[in-house]
């Protein structure tokens, strides 16, 4: 079984898409190109030669999402997913060879071609490639990446990915973007914007210093090139866009794998300073008595002041069983928290019940809430409930799709979920599935501040569409998206590319979700009484 690829944040970001990009040696700096995945490749292959849909997929081994499968069926009725062995894995990047070969499937050529051996050096006679390399060479498809080798590994960009569909079809290029069926955000660099403002400074300056530093042995070009990044990336001032070292890029990527090594709590910052937005159920941090918007000053005595988002949260993280103390500014006091970090999973779903009151808590949007959720709303349903309470409090966010995945119990399919706003387009988020709760069963939404991201999303649906009553305080206030570029040395780029509105238009970003009923947190959970009360 497959392993599905999704996508999460531990920093609240919603829909964060990873691209892997290919890093361009271009002194100092560097470029990079967007690679296609398998999936959208497949779609947009299949689309461009009209190929018959197909919903039929037999024992798919991974989890594909809805809109894909017309098309993995119709690859799949053409052999042109053998290339990849037993799994599809449709958001890997696809590679040269793959898509040639794909490609060949998906026209039934390949019978009668002729190889002729000892062309590239990474082809032999015997590679599953060699027919499709030649194929692509004749019919004039796709060039050398270099004489003497064909790149058959190498992954394909989305520019590629567009010219070698013109090719095949004998037709102008469609638009990759339009024809991908997703709501993913292109990333375009045009020729204009490819040179580095004071290019031909920075250049002088990196010239002078090669020729004629006195210290020639304290010149690292890594650290050069990574000081350049980081600094184009802050004089932005954006917290949520961030450049990351190949050893903070690899912290996150295993923040996202949902496993957390340190305190097991959710952080975002805001002026500088590092905010807690939620710690985890059952983490050391809810353990040490941390609370949504707490600001950590320091860290073992060490001032964050100053630092970057990843250097700051890095003070923080530490390996299992070491101890870490906080100076926590709470309420305009200051106080000093020791925390014994650990491995924290991320907790997801909980199904609870007062009585003939449904409880559904989730502690972030992830997997699970995609995979499992509509089934167990559905089993609530069975039990014919006098309401449901949606506890989305402390509750950071993590994938669109699982926001969607929630909304669709309450509303009829096609309803907007969320507006999203980016440089090049404005589109709508709306749920494919139909509802598996009973419009007359009454809902409750309790948030508070450290309800963030997708919880804004689907709480801000649902009060939009008089589906639900929000109980609670304010949301966090986190509305923007952000994508994850990733660099062939391991480094990364966390970028804000778009933002997102309630479907009434309504702005989440800094200003987060006013509820019906504003509740402030007790002793005894007031607002859960306020919901039951509501419902009963």
């Amino acid at each position: 079984m497959v392993r599905p690829f999704s996508v999460r944040s531990f920093s609240s970001v919603l829909c964060a898409t990873i691209v892997t990009l290919i890093l361009v040696p271009c002194a100092p700096a560097f470029a990079a190109e967007t690679n296609i995945s398998r999936g959208d490749f497949i779609r947009n292959a299949v689309k461009a030669m009209k190929i018959p849909l197909d919903d039929d997929v037999e024992e798919p081994t991974e989890r594909l999402p809805k809109a894909l499968i017309p098309y993995i069926g119709a690859a799949h009725k053409r052999g042109a997913l053998k290339i990849f062995g037993s799994a599809i894995d449709h958001e890997q990047v696809i590679t040269r060879g793959e898509a040639i070969s794909v490609l060949m499937k998906l026209q039934s050529l390949g019978g009668s071609i002729a190889v002729r051996a000892g062309t590239f050096s990474d082809v032999p006679a015997g590679s599953p490639y060699a027919k499709a390399v030649q194929m692509a060479m004749d019919r004039q498809w796709m060039k050398p990446y270099r004489p003497k080798i064909f790149g058959v590994a190498r992954p394909l960009t989305v520019r590629e990915s567009t010219l070698l569909l013109k090719r095949v079809q004998k037709a102008p290029p469609a638009d990759i973007d339009e024809m991908s069926g997703t709501p993913t955000i292109r990333v375009q660099l045009k020729t204009k914007e490819r040179s580095l403002p004071k290019d031909s400074i920075l250049t002088t300056i990196w010239s002078l210093l090669r020729e004629q530093y006195l210290y020639q042995n304290k010149i690292n070009p890594d650290e050069a090139a990574y000081k350049a990044a980081e600094g184009l990336v802050q004089s932005l001032n954006d917290p949520y866009t961030v450049f990351m070292r190949p050893s903070s890029n690899k912290s996150f990527l295993s923040r996202i794998e949902g496993e957390v090594s340190g305190i097991g709590a959710q952080v975002e910052q805001k002026g500088g300073v590092l905010i807690i937005v939620s710690p985890l159920k059952g983490s050391p941090a809810e353990k040490a008595g941390l609370l949504p918007g707490d600001e950590i000053l320091k860290a073992n005595g060490e001032s964050l002041s100053g630092l970057s988002f990843e250097d700051a949260v890095n003070k923080v993280r530490g390996p299992k069983g070491s101890s870490v103390t906080l100076t926590i500014r709470r309420n305009g006091g200051e106080t000093v928290i020791t925390v014994v970090r650990d491995t924290v999973k991320v907790p997801e779903i909980e199904i609870s019940f007062q009585g003939d009151i449904a409880v559904v808590k989730l502690h972030q949007f992830g997997q699970i809430t995609e995979r499992d959720l509509r089934s167990l709303m559905a089993d609530i349903q069975k039990k014919n409930p006098r309401g449901i309470v949606l506890d989305l409090r402390n509750n950071p966010g993590g994938l669109l799709h699982a926001a969607d995945i929630v909304v669709s119990n309450f509303l009829a399919e096609g309803s907007a979920v969320a507006g999203i706003t980016s440089p090049d387009k404005n589109s709508q988020e709306v749920t494919t599935d139909s509802p598996t709760i009973l419009p007359s069963v009454p809902v409750v939404v309790l948030v508070n501040k450290g309800s963030a991201s997708a919880s804004e999303i689907v709480a801000g649906a649902l009060q939009d569409a008089k589906r639900a009553t929000i109980v609670g305080e304010k949301t966090f206030g986190k509305g923007t998206v952000q994508q994850v570029l990733q660099f062939t040395d391991g480094s990364s780029l966390k970028m804000t590319v778009a933002e997102w509105l309630t479907p009434s238009g309504r702005k989440i970003d800094q200003v987060g979700i006013e509820p019906d009923f504003v509740v402030p947190e007790g002793d005894r959970d007031e607002q859960m009484l306020k919901a039951l009360e509501l419902l009963r």
